[in-house]
């Protein structure tokens, strides 16, 4: 299992983060989420401050690129695998850090990637 952190959590029912931590979760998948504010998904408690967790495998992104910046450095420091980009995060210039630095950069849905046995 892949132990992911998902940046952008959120607690309404027709959010693609509030879905994904779900489908997360059901698949095995040990997950930590980054919110803005405190919640809870699936059992998932969302942390407000930018924790530094040992082992991440997968960030998915939820947070627009417009919004990303202060997180560049923050998801350097995880030194996760990879970064999956979900639909609507694309950010050229964060793979391009990412890619240099040898973390694998994912354009992907993760709710997809899991539904179809490829995450």
């Amino acid at each position: 299992m892949k132990k992911t952190l998902l940046i952008g959590a959120s607690e309404k029912p027709d959010r693609y983060a509030y879905k994904a931590i779900n489908a997360l979760v059901k698949n095995g998948h040990p997950v930590k989420a980054l919110g803005i504010k405190p919640g809870n998904v699936a059992g998932v408690e969302f942390d407000t401050q930018k924790m530094i967790y040992p082992d991440i495998d997968t960030v998915t992104l939820y947070v627009g690129p417009s919004n990303q910046k202060d997180y560049y450095q923050y998801i350097q420091q995880l030194r996760p695998k990879r970064v999956v980009f979900n639909p609507g995060t694309e950010n050229l210039e964060l793979e391009e850090i990412l890619s240099k630095q040898g973390i694998e950069v994912e354009r992907a849905c993760t709710l997809v990637l899991l539904a179809t046995a490829q995450y």
